[in-house]
């Protein structure tokens, strides 16, 4: 029997799908740790966050398809390589019964990444910056 109670770290939330699911969540979690290795894991919105002065990307399983959630500059940054999938402001969702574009994944986080780096330098001392 599935909990009911919400997960409260990114490995309980993976271990409630199949393991076909799972090594998916499990491959998209270790690209995000790859490309932002400064990240912080969480669960945010009862799904598996990545922080990074803020939210970075989110992630989600559902029954036929994954949330990738890189904000709307992600989105927008990449809207052409996006153009295939179902997407919104700042999502996209790729279909589990298709290859998922781990690449394109790794580049989107690395977009991200820099983005908010660029935006804290912006910053003045005592404004989220050390």
């Amino acid at each position: 029997m599935k909990s009911t109670t919400p997960p409260t770290t990114i490995d309980a939330y993976i271990s409630g799908f199949p393991e076909n699911v799972q090594e998916i969540l499990q491959r998209i979690r270790r690209i995000i740790s790859d490309a932002a290795p400064e990240a912080e894991e969480a669960i945010k919105y009862q799904i598996p966050t990545f922080l990074l002065g803020g939210n970075l990307v989110h992630f989600a399983a559902f029954a036929k398809h994954i949330g990738f959630y890189p904000t709307p500059s992600g989105i927008e940054q990449f809207k052409d390589a996006l153009s295939a999938y179902k997407s919104a402001k700042g999502s996209v969702q790729f279909p589990l019964d298709s290859p998922i574009p781990f690449g394109l994944i790794k580049r989107i986080v690395k977009f991200r990444v820099k983005e908010v780096q660029d935006n804290l330098a912006k910053l003045p001392k005592g404004k989220g910056r050390s």
